[in-house]
Formats: C-alpha cells, sequence, structure tokens
C-alpha cells in the first residue's frame, strides 16, 4: 500500500486536491480511497488523503472507514462485533467494530494501530519568536512532535477555542522549525521523513485524561481527537513511565471530543522500543454525495485560500 500511497502523490495528486480542497471539501478536510488489498490478511486496502497530502496512516479516517463498511453492507457483519482488517501504507490496521444487536449499526470502534514509539524525549529547536523550545517526537502512524503548552511560559497562548489563531501560529512555527532542523526520520521507512502534525498539550493534562490542539499542515486544527496522535501520545506516555501496558487515556481534542487509547503490548521498531495501541471511538455517516468534473471547470483541481 505504501506504492500504492507513493502513486497517488506523484501522479494523481490532483485526484487528492480535486477532492479535499474547494469547492468539493475544505480547508480540513480528510478521506480516504478504499481499494482492494494488496496483502492476503487483509480484506480492504486503503489509502487516506487529507488537504496535507497523502497519510500512511489516519486513526479517525480508520474509525469511519470501518463505520461505512459495515453500515454500508460492503462486509459481512456479525453480531456482536464485525472484524475487519486494512491493509494501510503503515502497516496491517485490525479495526473491530461493535454492532447494534439486529441493527446494521456500528456503535464503537476499536483499531489495533501499527506499532507506535518515541524518537527523542526533550528535543530542542530554535522556533522564531518562542526561542528554544523542548518537545518530544513520537510515531503513530504518522509523527507528532508533543508540545506541552505550559513549557512555553509566558508565550503560550491560553488553550481556548476562541484562542485558535495564536494556536495554530504557535503549532505552525514549532512545525517548520523541526523540519528545517532536525525532521525526523522513520527507521524502517526513509519515506516517512517530516512532520506534519504539532499536538499542543493543555496545562493540567494527566496520563489519565489528556487535552489537546492537534496542529496540521499546511495550516488548520485536526477537528477528531486524532487516533494515530492518540497512538502517539501513549507512546510517549509509555516512554516516559507515565503508562504501562493496560492503562487508558482518554484523549480530548480542541472541541471536546475524544478517543480512548490503550498500550496492549510491546513491540520494536528498528533500535527503538515500541507499543501496540488501540484506538477507541466513534464515527456517524453524514451523507452520500457524487461528485462531478465539468471539462472546462476553472479549478480542476480545487483550490485553497
Amino acid at each position: 500500500m505504501e506504492d500504492r500511497r507513493r502513486y497517488v502523490v506523484e501522479q494523481a495528486d490532483h485526484l487528492r486536491t480535486w477532492l479535499m480542497l474547494e469547492p468539493h471539501g475544505h480547508s480540513a478536510m480528510s478521506g480516504a480511497i478504499v481499494q482492494p488489498p494488496t496483502r492476503d490478511d487483509a480484506d480492504f486496502g486503503v489509502v487516506y488523503i487529507e488537504v496535507s497530502g497523502c497519510l500512511p496512516m489516519c486513526g479517525h479516517g480508520t474509525i469511519g472507514v470501518a463505520t461505512v463498511l459495515v453500515e454500508t453492507g460492503m462486509v459481512e457483519v456479525t453480531e456482536p462485533e464485525t472484524v475487519i482488517r486494512l491493509d494501510t501504507p503503515a502497516g496491517l490496521v485490525v479495526a473491530t467494530v461493535e454492532v447494534d444487536t439486529g441493527r446494521t449499526r456500528a456503535r464503537r470502534v476499536t483499531i489495533e494501530n501499527v506499532p507506535s514509539f518515541v524518537t527523542e524525549l526533550d528535543a530542542g529547536v530554535r522556533v522564531p519568536g518562542l526561542g528554544e523550545i523542548r518537545y518530544d517526537m513520537a510515531f503513530g502512524g504518522n509523527f507528532y512532535a508533543i508540545v506541552d503548552l505550559a513549557s512555553l511560559g509566558e508565550q503560550a497562548p491560553k488553550f481556548d477555542r476562541a484562542n485558535a489563531s495564536a494556536l495554530l501560529d504557535v503549532g505552525m512555527r514549532i512545525m517548520t522549525s523541526i523540519n528545517e532542523q532536525r525532521p525526523p526520520v522513520h527507521p524502517e521507512n526513509p519515506a516517512i521523513d517530516h512532520v506534519h502534525h504539532v499536538q499542543l498539550v493543555a496545562a493540567g493534562s494527566t496520563p489519565q485524561h489528556s487535552r489537546h490542539a492537534m496542529v496540521i499542515h499546511p495550516g488548520w486544527f485536526d477537528r477528531s481527537p486524532c487516533g494515530t496522535g492518540t497512538s502517539a501520545r501513549v507512546a510517549q506516555l509509555v516512554a516516559r513511565g507515565q503508562m504501562t501496558i493496560g492503562d487508558e487515556l482518554i484523549n480530548e481534542s480542541l472541541i471536546g471530543t475524544h478517543f480512548i487509547g490503550r498500550p496492549i503490548a510491546k513491540a520494536k521498531v528498528g533500535d527503538f522500543d515500541a507499543i501496540i495501541p488501540t484506538i477507541t471511538g466513534r464515527a456517524w455517516i453524514t451523507g452520500t454525495s457524487q461528485h462531478m468534473l465539468a471539462p472546462d471547470d476553472p479549478f480542476p483541481a480545487g483550490f485553497l485560500l
């Protein structure tokens, strides 16, 4: 699936931008292209698309895909749980869908994500307007720079939706500085060589209940609690000795939605200690649409303001 992701990036990125950007999408749109798998042990393959590009993995996208597969009858539904195995660019992801008895309705989805790990703790980078800041770099399907807002001192924006523009500005400055000065590289997939997510952790967060604002390239917030970001956060807390196998984290987004993350097993990725995380959440089908492209459409690849 990584080869297919690269094909979309190199040969068919206009399809992603046409669907994700305006006028068909919006500045925070994300989606998934469901297709046959490349491996025998998977039911479907998925390439994840969003405004920022094609992702190796997307937690909330996987929860959405599993919900659609069950509720539209694309998979045979078993009660009380339906298990779906998804071939993603980051590896095999297993989704367990809790189904309403007697109804083809997904009540809850738990995904067993790819091995998640920390590459750096207390890393330092110079950021314009902020000086030297500290962050942890963790991988949960994508790389995440995890920053405690309180560590920024008086320069830290207040964690509040009304203060979203200031949070976004700080997150983007941190992201740009890391990619310029010390970009991360996945030990087994060198094509994953950047960070497009900065997780700004609110003051008062604990290993049991964390609140965050997820800043994403090229300049928007994740509306969901972020499944791969929750996986990265769990891996970080395990690496810091604040969580252990079997513990549970409620990870809450800027708009108040939450996922539940759990480390269920230990693993290794290259030389890095890793954990296998599960993420539990829910998605709702809000509509079905058909997109059309006229030969004289002035924006055949969409546009972004």
